[in-house]
């Protein structure tokens, strides 16, 4: 059960330990708390950690608003899962080559495809060939990335986002992926945060960084417009990744077959109703966790990851936390750590061990474990994973 602390207008509920949350998390939390469009309460996920404007790990409800801050940057960033019907004795005993095949097949980084690979598939091309077809809708500064646009549907991107192949407690593989809108989806969010904060009615926020659009503004209408076209860009990004991984591991095992996908956002806004009445809920590191809804939370490359059942609780806006969350920034981590801790850290795992991604080190996060204990009344775990391969950008 959440613990509450005084935020101001509204309090803040947290399921995560007071006493360990950095201090700038706390003075973000009250930021947000203060804001007159806040709905009921900020619900406050055991992941959190430090963000831009918002802290990563917070469910915000709000009257007539929406804070771009609020969502993050990758906007509709997000994970999917898949069971397969493989098991650990059909894996060879070295794994490199299908890590590496997975990487021919998906660009990593700022890696993109010589051409739109979307256009090879005949179940997603109508929905993606739709979206893009509304690119136009979207604000013209941006019209100069469509190129960029069409090449980066089905690439993985970097930073925290990754591919793995993964055994359950019975030996079942998994495929399981975490990436989010690309360029697109960054550009579009930057323009609109700065085209927020010069807005009348946010010159008095305790962080400019807060800044909101208001329901029935034109400003309001073209933020909406362009969130939920980034959030399905990211959703067929998703897709179209866990297609072509299935189609590497057809080309290795040619039996295999594939239950049906578990999807989820974890940076996103979605109109809803709460306590009686319709607002906008602003999801930032946190997945929607309703009753019976399945979802994905992950912990670090060298840690276990979780498929879970939603409880529906109110108090957390049906909302459970989207990963393990960092416990010590990029820059910290690469102070802190080499590519040998990195090596150690990661035993047992196919994956790059380098310099380039010891950001990533799973010290660099919190303890899975705990996070999950601080949530058992906001998720059940259905499926317990751990990473046999795990590529990063």
């Amino acid at each position: 059960m959440p613990s509450t602390i005084n935020g101001g207008l509204v309090p803040i509920k947290l399921w995560a330990a007071a006493h360990d949350l950095e201090t700038n998390a706390i003075q973000q939390l009250k930021a947000v708390a203060s804001l007159p469009w806040v709905a009921h309460h900020v619900a406050v996920m055991p992941d959190v950690h430090v963000g831009r404007g918002a802290t990563v790990g917070s469910v915000i409800a709000m009257r007539g608003a929406v804070a771009p801050a609020a969502v993050g940057v990758d906007i509709g960033c997000g994970m999917s899962a898949v069971k397969t019907s493989l098991s650990a004795r059909h894996l060879p005993d070295s794994l490199k080559q299908l890590r590496f095949a997975i990487e021919a097949a998906i660009p990593v980084g700022r890696a993109q495809h010589a051409l739109p690979v979307w256009q090879q598939s005949p179940i997603l091309k109508p929905r993606i060939h739709a979206l893009l077809e509304r690119f136009v809708d979207l604000e013209t500064e941006v019209h100069l990335f469509e190129g960029r646009v069409h090449l980066q549907l089905g690439t993985l991107g970097g930073g925290n986002h990754f591919i793995e192949v993964c055994l359950d407690t019975d030996g079942v593989v998994w495929l399981m992926l975490h990436s989010g809108s690309r360029f697109i989806g960054a550009a579009l969010a930057e323009r609109h945060m700065a085209a927020a904060s010069k807005l009348l009615h946010n010159r008095q926020l305790p962080d400019p960084d807060l800044a909101v659009f208001l329901a029935g503004t034109p400003t309001f209408d073209a933020y909406r417009r362009a969130l939920y076209w980034a959030q399905e860009y990211a959703a067929l990004n998703r897709e179209l990744m866990l297609q072509r991984l299935q189609r590497v591991l057809l080309d290795h095992f040619p039996d295999t077959s594939f239950e049906p996908a578990i999807s989820c956002h974890h940076n996103y806004v979605a109109e809803e109703r709460h306590f009686g009445e319709d607002v906008l809920v602003t999801r930032k590191g946190a997945i929607r966790a309703g009753l019976g809804e399945l979802g994905i939370i992950p912990g670090s490359m060298g840690a276990k990851s979780f498929i879970v059942r939603g409880k529906g609780n109110p108090h957390s806006f049906e909302s459970a936390s989207h990963g393990a969350g960092r416990r010590m920034s990029r820059a910290r981590a690469r102070q802190a750590f080499t590519a040998k801790d990195l090596a150690r850290q990661t035993a047992g795992v196919e994956c790059r061990k380098d310099r380039g991604i010891v950001d990533e080190a799973p010290k660099a996060y919190k303890d899975i474990e705990r996070v999950m204990e601080q949530q058992q009344d906001l998720v059940e775990i259905v499926a317990e994973l751990k990473q046999v391969i795990c590529v990063k950008g």
